[in-house]
């Protein structure tokens, strides 16, 4: 995965022309009705109206149509709501999948206009390393005005390499090549990175992640970079990074496995908001921790019953292998929370309940200060990144309670999954000045406006505008450099 970033950043440059590009492009109406509307109807000609009519457009949200012009293409309409409740800055994004090749613009004004350019390049994203069949023409987007390439494509960038990272079968994508795009995207950017491996593990003190790695031919690992100068606000991301999950001994039936190449979805998106900190050259001190392992069956497995003592000191009762998430992170979160991060995060495709409860596309958040998560959330919504709190519940952390450990890694009610496996990894947090949680799905199982179909690094670029607004307060670091331990 050499030069990963420069090649993928190279792709998403291609998709745009610079605002004073003298090339011929189509325009692209919003619409939120053929009576008039956000920025459409009454700028459109009265043949491309009578022609929408005719051919019956309805301009809801995702819909969209082509606009004749002399025997060719004039350009394109796509539905918008006139007054949403919860606008979504995403939705030029399902027109790449769907328009033709040639050169477009947006003939409005977007509200954030470097959301929608940066929808157009989400948009464009596709996974062919697999397949054959070469790909369509280009389709390129003149950027709109007061944005430039690098407004958008370093985000874009870090997006694509998850998805792609997420949409890689296991066969391709085990610990050791995950640690590899780890240390390439390192090395791209000047910082430090560590790899502990196999029995190593347990030398260094993490024996959850050895004990669920185990099983498997491909040895388990702890995954460190740290970036930043080491007296800059210090925050800490851990990305679940299971590459593959067979539920262990307490075996998933096969319609739950799957998708379990997406398992390490946690890892990509921490993976992803890191790569964005450092393009942008926020002034913190970065540290990335993944623990990376293939949840499998042999002679070695972890045993329902068993007991394990984790990194902090505590003993954990395993009462169902399959879920190996928080005890991988919960060595992690050991390791991270040892110095006192002021951001301390945690990813992770953690529970089918956070699913039940929110659906695929609502990750929920786990926060211990209230100010954060109300700026989370409102970040999210700006940047088409959704999230919605939910509760560290602290009543049900009794439901954790072993009769011959320290705690039970599950609780024996079927009740509020999510909110337990988040309880059991507060248990290892205790000098974090603020700990989120995000418990996402990782995964696109419906194509929308500029997500498509697959791997997705959910919150990543909601963080990361979060961030930034922070980060432009402490003033920016001119040039990356590797952290001093």
């Amino acid at each position: 995965m050499v030069n990963v970033i420069d090649d993928i950043s190279q792709q998403i440059a291609a998709l745009f022309l610079d605002t004073k590009a003298k090339q011929a492009t189509r325009p692209i109406y919003p619409l939120a009705s053929l009576d008039g509307g956000k920025g459409g109807a009454q700028e459109l000609d009265e043949r491309h109206l009578a022609w929408l009519k005719a051919t019956e457009f309805r301009p809801h949200p995702g819909n969209w149509a082509l606009l004749p012009n002399d025997g060719g293409i004039g350009g394109a309409v796509f539905g918008v709501e006139e007054q949403p409740a919860a606008p979504n800055p995403l939705l030029p994004g399902g027109l790449p999948a769907v328009l033709p090749a040639g050169d477009y613009h947006y003939a409005w004004s977007p509200e954030r206009p470097d959301i929608a350019a940066l929808a157009w390049a989400l948009g464009s994203y596709a996974f062919r390393r697999y397949q054959t069949a070469e790909a369509r023409g280009a389709k390129r987007l003149r950027l709109p005005q007061g944005v430039a390439a690098g407004d958008v494509v370093p985000a874009a960038a870090a997006v694509w390499l998850a998805r792609d990272l997420i949409n890689t079968p296991a066969n391709d994508l085990g610990p050791s090549e995950l640690a590899g795009a780890v240390k390439s995207v390192a090395a791209a950017f000047g910082a430090e990175c560590e790899v502990i491996a196999g029995n190593d593990l347990i030398a260094r003190n993490f024996p959850l992640i050895h004990a669920v790695g185990r099983a498997s031919t491909r040895a388990p690992r702890l995954i460190d970079m740290t970036w930043g100068e080491a007296d800059a606000p210090k925050v800490t991301l851990v990305g679940k990074g299971i590459c593959f999950d067979t539920g262990g001994l307490d075996i998933k039936p096969g319609s739950a496995m799957v998708l379990m190449k997406k398992d390490m979805g946690g890892a990509a998106a921490a993976l992803a908001l890191a790569i964005m900190i450092m393009s942008a050259g926020l002034r913190v001190r970065l540290r990335l921790i993944i623990p990376a392992a293939e949840n499998a069956i042999s002679g070695e497995a972890l045993l329902p019953g068993d007991v394990v003592r984790s990194r902090a000191g505590l003993t954990v009762e395993i009462g169902n292998t399959d879920a190996e998430g928080r005890l991988v992170l919960a060595d992690a979160l050991a390791l991270a929370d040892a110095e006192a991060p002021d951001y301390l995060m945690t990813f992770a495709t953690l529970t089918g309940a956070a699913r039940v409860a929110l659906g695929p596309d609502l990750p929920p958040l786990f926060c211990t200060d209230a100010a954060l998560a109300e700026k989370l959330v409102e970040a999210g919504s700006r940047t088409g990144d959704p999230m919605w709190r939910m509760p560290f519940w602290h009543p049900y952390d009794t439901l954790l309670e072993s009769k011959i450990a320290d705690i039970n890694n599950v609780s024996p009610e079927p009740f509020a999954g999510a909110v337990m496996a988040a309880l059991f990894l507060k248990r290892f947090v205790k000098n974090a000045r603020r700990y989120a949680h995000f418990d996402i799905y990782g995964w696109t199982p419906k194509p929308q406006a500029g997500k498509p179909f697959g791997g997705e690094p959910q919150c990543a670029r909601a963080v990361f505008e979060y961030l930034s607004s922070i980060g432009e307060t402490a003033g920016q670091q001119k040039k990356p450099r590797a952290a001093k331990r």
